[in-house]
């Protein structure tokens, strides 16, 4: 028997399935996940959603605005304290995806107890085992926890068993949505009293260092502090809260998972992001050779360089492309904590600089499109909105090497479509290269999907799916309290 202990309102469906699998409901597809815990210590429930990127996307680790939206996919996670001082993780049915679905690591490894953790010694231990290297996501939090001072020391290990309906590496942040579950979980359960921003930005650093991906921050805060219905604006600098809003009525906001999947650890995600902060070290360089400074323009991040200033003061600065042994032999290193330059390879740069100079503006432009639509009667803004997406897609793949045949399939064709079939514009996401393709209509749109879905599976001989919902972000969610009995 399963007892719940908190009384938080009715549970999205996910939740539902997760709490039947924990009172080992002989239908559930997971398994008896309740047996995984013991009846003498209560378990808390979290739940991270993924998220849609609608505008902003990699522009994030540039200091851009940008805008998200929660989708209606999550992780679900029951977390225990045990009496050892190990870390026992389940992850219901990834052994369909060739993974180990159960890990065992000792806690002071993770976490040896000092504010100095190796992030580098965890990152190698982690990806000795191919198999099991998904753990860094949920374990790492341990180690951040530990290193930044949050946790002294543990006073014991846990047990973390997960359930997530949030397919792998399509752009949809299932990344985030672990590390947000694991570190809101670890808040819960050892009582760190973390606000969102915090547990976001920990939850960054468990990407950034244990896991070793360079990703920015949007999609932890979006995860752990993204409403239902609403898009949450975000200025990336390093992160602040913009506002959350409504999705107006008359506009629809969904994603199509073109089934190519995609790694932010990938070679073209990591150079377009190295080439972009070369191009920010040259702006610097040539702000302190006699021709202002940095404060003056404060250029800690690109975004803060407005369209019109770009062009006249910093474009004829930046070369096409550079070697990485040229530039550290010029420069020296770059701005990013979190990438390193390769000598050996060839950057583009005022190509990489440009996107987020550009998405910044336009990804300002849409929210602003947003926002009036749904206060006032003017005609076009939806269409105004959609247009801007478009610009982003083009940016991705012409700027940033970060399209793919199979988004750009999706994203020509809903164009060819137009509004009279109820599509505003559509683009690809997060860090491009396959993945995600978000999609602003209205209810007319659904009308022609299902037909378009078949010519992509036509032409390309691969299964898209739709995502059509949201749901509450990991905070609105809260928690639930349950006791085996």
């Amino acid at each position: 028997m399963l007892d719940c202990l908190t009384n938080s309102g009715p549970l999205p469906a996910d939740a539902e399935v997760f709490e039947n699998a924990l009172a080992c409901a002989p239908e559930n597809p997971h398994g008896p996940l309740g047996t995984r815990f013991t009846r003498d210590k209560p378990i808390y429930v979290v739940r991270a959603p993924a998220r849609l990127d609608c505008m902003g996307g990699i522009a994030d680790y540039s200091g851009s605005l940008v805008c998200e939206m929660t989708l209606d996919r999550a992780v679900l996670m029951g977390i225990q304290a045990r009496d050892d001082r190990k870390v026992v993780i389940h992850s219901a049915g990834v052994d369909a995806l060739g993974l180990s679905p159960d890990i065992t690591l000792a806690l002071d490894d993770l976490a040896p107890g000092t504010d100095n953790v190796d992030y580098d010694t965890v990152k190698r231990d982690f990806s000795k085992t191919p198999e099991s290297t998904w753990a860094a996501y949920v374990a790492g939090a341990f180690s951040v926890l530990n290193g930044e001072g949050y946790v002294d020391r543990f006073p014991h290990g846990a047990t973390m068993v997960l359930v997530s309906n949030i397919p792998l590496r399509v752009g949809v942040s299932s990344s985030a949505a672990l590390e947000i579950a694991a570190m809101h979980g670890l808040n819960l359960l050892y009582g760190t009293s973390l606000d969102g921003m915090t547990l976001a930005a920990l939850s960054q650093k468990v990407e950034n260092h244990v896991v070793g991906a360079a990703c920015g921050i949007m999609d932890q805060v979006t995860c752990a502090m993204g409403t239902r219905g609403r898009l949450l604006s975000l200025l990336c600098q390093p992160h602040t809260m913009q506002e959350q809003i409504p999705v107006p009525d008359g506009v629809r906001l969904i994603g199509i998972n073109s089934g190519i999947r995609r790694e932010i650890r990938g070679e073209r995600y990591t150079n377009s992001r190295i080439g972009a902060f070369m191009g920010l070290a040259i702006i610097r360089d040539h702000l302190r050779s006699g021709n202002g400074t940095v404060a003056d323009h404060g250029l800690g991040y690109l975004c803060n360089i407005s369209t019109t200033e770009y062009v006249n003061s910093f474009r004829s600065q930046l070369p096409s492309s550079i070697s990485g042994r040229a530039f550290k032999r010029r420069y020296g290193d770059t701005p990013d904590p979190v990438t390193t330059v390769d000598p050996e390879t060839m950057y583009k740069v005022r190509s990489r600089v440009e996107h987020p100079v550009y998405e910044n503006r336009r990804t300002t432009d849409f929210t602003e499109c947003i926002r009036l639509a749904g206060s006032s009667e003017q005609p076009g803004l939806f269409e105004r909105a959609g247009s801007l997406m478009y610009a982003s897609d083009w940016s991705y793949t012409h700027r940033c090497g970060l399209g793919s045949t199979e988004t750009t399939w999706f994203v020509r064709e809903i164009r060819k479509l137009g509004v009279e079939a109820g599509f505003y514009g559509a683009k690809i996401t997060g860090g491009g290269a396959g993945g995600t393709v978000a999609v602003a209509g209205n209810d007319r749109m659904f009308d022609h999907l299902d037909h378009l879905l078949e010519r992509y599976g036509e032409t390309t001989g691969i299964e898209a799916e739709l995502f059509t919902g949201t749901s509450p972000g990991a905070l609105e969610f809260g928690h639930r309290v349950y006791r085996m009995t």
